[in-house]
């Protein structure tokens, strides 16, 4: 099945003991069965879960182990260099100006242009540059169909001549350089015409070297680790949470726009973190006993261990403090934001990764220092996401999320785009459906993570642990009674 990090996927997994041939489901017996997300089962320790079977009540019905393995045929990518000697002259003053085009073939016979090398100007005998394509492009992960490659003489009016072309396939490639992977370059038209043709000339492989792409998954797999941290705008301009027009407001019967982003964004990423404990900040509060502002408080009143257990230990959390801390101001970011920084330092070795969730109502008052941060924090295992909520204009977060222009701060700029901005507004189903919302601000908050997750991993050459071995059930051995 199709695996999405930013989205929830629901499994059933139903037990029955078969008892004829019927299809009907009726006609067997029940065992039990068990319900879970496919990012519990990733998200598990190597990707392998153990879980009680349910369903009948008053019984054990067992446990079910459920392992998920991804498809990897397809993610190696292929580094090659090609050369040629004695091509067609093609140009009446100077020499040819070579160019390879390579095709994959298709299921029906027809063929796809899936690269092109560079011009190599004036020369018969050209040394093209090595590049790189994936197996899929190639060849759609089937060895042996033909890859066809066509040998054209650049024009600059774009009326590019053509010297010949040959076959070959993925599997003869892989051989890398060798007399089997030298391909004598035929124009099938000079061939019908002259009795004496050879060719036009030779293709030769110089080198052929397979990579293959690591995933998310694979680190994941490995034993990585997503550490989850929510940051709640707790300034004044949200309004008295007492108050139905509070952002705040506690409705009995639905979540508040806040408690929605937490719970859409929390219950995913919570798959991904073995012990379940998030920390959960505030910032912009007045504190009691003594009423001094905070812009990082922990929300259930233990700064020395700010963790929840859970999404719904963070929403509790989250309640509990609305009821004791008076709403006040500025709306600063930088001290929650150096707070998971700080943790992201310690851990440069991808073990782990920091996703920071700020939820906040808009107005920003320190960009200078929340810019720094970003930068700084662009250096570090980590991601942030912020939901909008609420009328305000956004622009400054538009700034802040650097899809459109990458941010800096004194002319320092970040090292990748790590912040990820949503208004939340965009997510309220007009029909009042929370849940289609949920799942929607969900998935586009969350789809650039293991793209950004990646990219840490990448620059800094980290490869994936190996995943633990596969499981192996004890062997019960049978005791004979003589």
């Amino acid at each position: 099945m199709d695996y999405f990090f930013e989205e929830r996927e629901n499994l059933r997994f139903d037990f029955y003991d078969v008892d004829s041939k019927s299809p009907n489901l009726s006609k067997h017996d029940f065992l039990g069965q068990m319900f879970c997300t496919l990012g519990e089962i990733v998200g598990s320790q190597g990707s392998r879960l153990e879980k009680s079977i349910v369903g009948i009540p008053g019984k054990k019905c067992g446990t079910v182990i459920v392992t998920a393995e991804e498809l990897g045929c397809c993610r190696d990518s292929v580094l090659m260099q090609f050369c040629a000697n004695k091509l067609d002259k093609k140009d009446f003053f100077g020499k040819s100006d070579p160019f390879l085009v390579f095709h994959r073939s298709n299921e029906d016979g027809s063929f796809t242009i899936c690269h092109k090398t560079e011009v190599v100007k004036n020369t018969l005998n050209p040394v093209w540059q090595a590049f790189k394509i994936s197996v899929r492009a190639l060849c759609n992960g089937d060895y042996d169909r033909t890859i066809k490659v066509e040998v054209y003489d650049w024009d600059r009016d774009g009326s590019h001549d053509f010297i010949g072309e040959f076959t070959t396939s993925y599997r003869e490639l892989s051989r890398g350089q060798s007399q089997f992977n030298v391909y004598e370059v035929i124009n099938p038209k000079k061939k019908g015409k002259k009795k004496k043709y050879v060719n036009s000339g030779t293709v030769t492989l110089l080198s052929f070297l397979i990579e293959t792409e690591v995933s998310f998954l694979d680190y994941i797999k490995g034993g990585t680790q997503i550490n989850f941290t929510v940051a709640i705008d707790f300034t004044a301009s949200n309004g008295n949470p007492s108050q139905p027009t509070s952002l705040h407001y506690m409705n009995p019967y639905q979540l508040n726009a806040y408690g929605m982003a937490l719970r859409a964004v929390g219950e995913i990423i919570q798959d991904y973190d073995s012990d379940k404990m998030f920390p959960a900040l505030g910032f912009g509060a007045r504190l009691p006993p003594d009423g001094r502002v905070s812009h990082e408080f922990a929300l259930n009143g233990n700064p020395q261990n700010p963790y929840c257990h859970g999404i719904d230990g963070v929403m509790e959390a989250y309640y509990r403090s609305l009821k004791s801390v008076q709403l006040y101001g500025p709306t600063n970011f930088a001290p929650v934001i150096n707070h998971v920084a700080r943790y992201a330092a310690s851990v440069k070795d991808g073990s782990q990764y920091f996703v920071l969730l700020i939820v906040t109502d808009g107005v920003i008052s320190d960009m200078a220092q929340t810019k720094e941060s970003i930068v700084n924090a662009s250096k570090l295992p980590m991601s942030i996401i912020i939901v909008g909520v609420g009328p305000a204009e956004f622009d400054a977060m538009e700034e802040l999320d650097g899809d459109v222009v990458r941010i800096s701060s004194r002319g320092r700029f970040a090292e990748r785009d790590i912040v990820q901005f949503v208004p939340f507004r965009d997510y309220i189903d007009r029909s009042g459906n929370h849940v289609l919302s949920m799942a929607r601000l969900a998935k586009d908050v969350l789809a650039e993570i293991p793209e950004q997750f990646l990219s840490y991993m990448r620059v800094r050459g980290i490869k994936p642990s190996p995943a633990p071995p596969p499981y192996t059930p004890p062997i019960h051995v049978l005791q004979t009674q003589i």
